[in-house]
């Protein structure tokens, strides 16, 4: 059985026990894929200087890693629905270390495009999705705040790693941080053989929009729940009966459209194209920021002390919000708080070009970093209350590939401009612009709906329903009933004369 399944007799999700050992590993999952994929910034330099290319050749090995980590998310998802979530992970462990042990002796940079680009891209998207959905299978009340400290790792890897991966530069070069590097990624393979898996019970709470797609909920039962009436396979059955194992063994390797019937949500597909522009800006920051530094004279440590300082940040807007959204009072307002995050790193990117000196770039440090970790804990969250915990690890999937595109391109374009107008002005213009209009996106669908729902709750009050009966009709009926009761009366004299 894999996480996900949803049979009788299973379990409750725990909110605790095993469950904080699987937030623990996704805890490292997430410092050895984005705070590692974070890092690789800090090679940019030694790469330019060594390969000889210019900012925007540069800037797609990032764009690759982080491309390849997105796009392929629903290959994740597809692995640990078919097998197993430890399946995925230490697969994924397995080839992102020796991607990054390729890099290292690497000698030209189409090569590095391959190695660190796609092969470790390929290892972080099969641990990341996994992991993440796994924490929700084993946390329900305290889904917010068990996201929260998860995803932490990735604030907390940056702060660590940052200036030691600097430091590995200095004394052990380039090539020997990448096989430092290698070695610190294959502990995934260790998180992947804690993840156990869970049987959780029938009454998974429902996504949010099943009035809007009221089809959802019967999908989900006819494809996730194991039944002994069909001779079907089952959605997440990880041990099939003896006499299907040769069909499970052809048809486990292709999703079923049941799968993704949750895309037919309109709050989801709002909140994908909200998605799109989100990771066209979220990325160039992380990729800029110390370029940026550098080039206004900020020394190499304190540039990447500034990556340290985001890091921090970023824990405590995840621990924080994960808490903070976990209370009644803001529980029904998640989406709220996702979408005013997301709005104040936009704004945070268009006063980035005034920011020229080292204490002037800490409070930009301080809150987009704060708000990236708020936002990055309440993805999961939101997805979850969009579609349900029975979707989450399929919905992921696709959430994660949505910033594949982006990911790709943004950092690319970011350079281009870097190199066409000889500062970052613009990169920083475009950042905070896509996610400005990623939270518009988000308000104007919250809008929407609500707008839709007054008017539907307007035309029930209003609407008056007739009498079912004419007054003629209503005589007739009486009189039917009344000498029904008297035929009735007339059967129990009778009886009890003849008894």
């Amino acid at each position: 059985m894999v996480y996900g399944k949803r049979q009788s007799g299973g379990v409750s999700p725990p909110d605790g026990g095993w469950g904080w050992v699987i937030v623990g590993c996704c805890f490292m999952v997430t410092v050895c894929t984005r705070a590692v994929t974070r890092c690789i910034s800090i090679f940019f330099v030694e790469f330019q200087a060594h390969f000889g290319a210019d900012y925007s050749a540069t800037a797609w090995i990032h764009s690759l890693v982080d491309c390849t980590t997105m796009i392929c998310a629903p290959v994740g998802s597809l692995v640990s629905n078919r097998w197993s979530c430890r399946v995925a992970v230490m697969l994924g462990g397995l080839l992102s270390s020796c991607g990054l042990l390729l890099s290292s002796f690497i000698t030209s940079m189409k090569l590095l495009y391959f190695s660190l680009g796609v092969l470790t891209g390929l290892g972080f998207a099969l641990c990341y999705t996994p992991a993440i959905a796994m924490v929700g299978c084993y946390f329900r009340q305290r889904k917010a705040l068990a996201y929260g400290i998860a995803l932490s790792g990735s604030g907390i890897g940056t702060f660590v790693l940052a200036p030691l991966v600097q430091l590995l530069i200095e004394v052990y070069s380039w090539r020997g941080a990448l096989l430092v590097l290698s070695a610190f990624v294959s502990n995934l393979c260790v998180c992947g053989a804690l993840l156990r898996p869970i049987t959780l019970q029938e009454d998974e709470e429902e996504p949010t929009g099943e009035a809007r797609h009221p089809n959802l909920a019967k999908d989900s039962e006819n494809s996730l729940l194991t039944s002994s009436k069909s001779p079907s396979l089952p959605l997440l059955l990880a041990t099939p009966a003896p006499h299907l194992k040769r069909r499970w063994c052809f048809t486990s390797c292709f999703p079923s459209s049941k799968e993704y019937s949750f895309l037919l949500l309109p709050d989801f597909l709002g909140l994908a194209v909200s998605f799109l522009f989100l990771a066209a800006g979220c990325s160039l920051p992380f990729v800029y920021l110390v370029p940026y530094a550098l080039s206004t004279g900020v020394t190499h440590q304190s540039a990447a002390f500034l990556m340290s300082i985001l890091g921090v940040l970023d824990i405590v807007g995840n621990i924080t919000f994960g808490w903070l959204t976990d209370h009644r009072c803001l529980k029904p307002y998640r989406l709220a708080c996702y979408i005013f995050s997301v709005g104040m790193e936009g704004l945070c990117c268009l006063f980035t070009p005034l920011l020229r000196s080292f204490p002037l770039l800490v409070p930009f440090a301080v809150l987009y970093g704060y708000f990236d970790g708020a936002y990055v804990a309440l993805i999961p969250v939101v997805t979850s209350d969009v579609v349900g915990a029975t979707y989450l690890s399929s919905a992921l999937g696709v959430v994660y590939f949505l910033h594949g595109i982006p990911y790709l391109i943004s950092p690319p374009i970011g350079g281009w401009l870097v190199d066409i107008t000889g500062s970052y002005t613009a990169t920083f213009y475009l950042s905070g612009a896509a996610l400005l209009a990623s939270a518009l996106i988000l308000c104007t669908n919250a809008g929407i709906r609500r707008c839709h729902h007054q008017l539907t709750s307007g035309a029930k009050d209003t609407k008056h329903t007739p009498l079912p009966l004419s007054l003629p009709n209503q005589s007739d009926c009486i009189e039917e009933t009344v000498g029904q009761a008297v035929g009735f009366a007339s059967e129990e004299t009778n009886w009890i004369y003849q008894h």
